[in-house]
């Protein structure tokens, strides 16, 4: 009785370890995040409308910082204060306020439409 105990105790084992599954780029595959030809309508406006719009419209105007409108929003860019908010640069007011910074991939989509010039497409 006690054999068979321990074989089937070795068996479950095995079994258990047979599932173990490691492979990294399965696990955590890469996130692809491509900056080409940002677009301030499809690109930068969905990310600035979504993380930024909370608290800087005209209608809410907190900090007085509005950012609703590329015009609005490209003072802030040519200014510098954009690209030093959303990369929380000692000097600048961390954005978004009280919340993790945005995604990588959204700091440089925006930091390569600042690159490009910030056009208004």
């Amino acid at each position: 009785m006690k054999k068979n105990a321990m074989l089937a105790a070795t068996l479950v084992v095995l079994l258990a370890a047979g599932c173990y599954y490691d492979v990294e780029e399965e696990l955590y595959p890469t996130v692809e995040c491509s900056t080409d030809n940002m677009s301030y309508t499809n690109d930068i406006l969905p990310i600035i409308t979504n993380n930024c719009y909370t608290c800087h419209t005209a209608a809410l105007n907190l900090g007085n910082v509005i950012l609703e409108g590329h015009a609005a929003l490209k003072t802030y860019v040519d200014n510098g204060k954009l690209s030093g908010a959303i990369n929380h640069v000692s000097g600048f007011s961390a954005m978004p306020q009280n919340q993790p910074k945005l995604l990588d991939c959204e700091i440089a989509k925006i930091e390569q439409w600042i690159t490009d010039g910030a056009p208004n497409n």
